[in-house]
């Protein structure tokens, strides 16, 4: 005769929120994942960027002009079209590209959808450090509501200038606190950056950048649910040795699981890091430019379409691949398995003590449920 299995013990829901996983951040981290719980995610927001690359492939024609705001949003929404199947998660920006890339189907609805909140560009100290603020028109409630999964933040930061840094801290601090509020995924980025007229290819900067890199880590990680760091160090410049020390110390330090992002390097580089970061404990990727810069020297619509959708895609499974194989679960950062979440259970009440800031049907925070009440 056989013997029935006793049923798995029940995990209550503290398990989720003394890690901070409360239900809209659970939610973002399942929509931007994996299957197995890898991030694989590419970034469309860099306006700046985007705007220069398309400048000089028009000079390139022979129209000396800036791109017009419609040929930009065309250009992102081609770019998201055919990359996105391939990836996890899509950050892009609100100004040129949410709406329409929601509106058209450009980022497909199993995927999810990541918006950028600073402003582009903006002031910097007299040492050239930068001072950032929100993008004007936007906010995080802004990006609640329009249904996004994660809030991405941009925040170049340099521990040793302290100006800049106590700014950044500040600025961090309350996007955090503003999704916390919204209960919305965080997701911050910190780079390193130039001093006192410095270029990236100095020795001075380039010395200094896996320092910058792991103690900003150290520093910042803890205010966000997903970290964005650089690769700490530059190939060529350090030993791999030195460099795989460094990502270990890296993973060692972020508390959130973290990914790595491109920063404007060739794609078979940036192919090198991935895997080298997957190996030493990231998460996964957000990469940019490396998947997609080459997109704008293409002569005719045309064959930019092409570009993405053959060249631009294929990046992106390939690093995808590496990713799934070799990445760490986001889960695991939290000492946590997918069997772990199947036993968590909410107890009885659990919405009344949610959220207590925010507007209820006659009901406060500290409601008690009586029993026999049938809500």
């Amino acid at each position: 005769m056989s013997v029935a299995a006793s049923s798995p013990t029940k995990l209550g829901a503290t398990v989720l929120l003394g890690r901070g996983l409360t239900p809209g951040k659970l939610r973002g981290l399942q929509r931007i994942s994996n299957p197995n719980g890898t991030l694989t995610m590419v970034a469309f927001d860099q306006n700046s960027s985007m705007i220069d690359l398309a400048k000089k492939g028009l000079k390139a024609k022979g129209e000396d002009r800036d791109p017009t705001f419609e040929e930009i949003v065309e250009a992102k929404l081609d770019l998201v079209r055919h990359m996105a199947p391939k990836a996890s998660g899509i950050l892009i920006d609100a100004y040129y590209g949410a709406w329409p890339a929601i509106a058209t189907g450009a980022v497909p609805p199993d995927k999810g959808l990541i918006v950028r909140v600073e402003k582009s560009g903006g002031p910097k100290n007299k040492r050239g450090g930068p001072l950032g603020s929100i993008e004007p028109g936007l906010s995080v409630e802004k990006i609640k509501l329009m249904g996004v999964d994660v809030v991405k933040l941009l925040a170049p930061f340099e521990p040793t200038e302290l100006d800049s840094a106590q700014h950044q801290f500040d600025f961090i601090q309350k996007i955090y606190e503003d999704c916390r509020k919204f209960d919305i995924l965080m997701l911050l980025e910190p780079v390193a950056f130039p001093l006192d007229g410095e270029k990236k290819t100095d020795p001075s900067f380039l010395n200094r950048k896996a320092e910058t890199v792991i103690e900003s880590a150290r520093q910042l990680s803890r205010w966000c649910d997903v970290y964005k760091a650089e690769f700490p160090g530059t190939l060529g410049h350090e030993s791999e040795e030195q460099l795989r020390d460094n990502l270990l110390a890296l993973s060692e330090c972020s508390q959130t699981p973290w990914v790595l992002l491109s920063a404007g390097v060739d794609y078979a580089d940036y192919l090198v890091q991935v895997r080298m970061a997957m190996e030493c404990g990231a998460s996964g990727i957000l990469g940019g430019r490396a998947f997609w810069k080459e997109y704008f020297q293409e002569e005719s619509p045309e064959a930019r379409s092409k570009f993405a959708a053959e060249v631009g895609a294929r990046r992106v499974e390939e690093a995808d691949a590496i990713v799934k194989e070799n990445g760490a679960p986001w889960f695991a950062k939290y000492g946590l398995t997918q069997e772990d979440f199947l036993q968590i259970r909410a107890a009885e009440g659990w919405h009344f003590r949610y959220a207590p800031h925010a507007e209820s049907a006659g009901g406060a925070s500290g409601h008690a449920v009586r029993a026999g009440e049938v809500y």
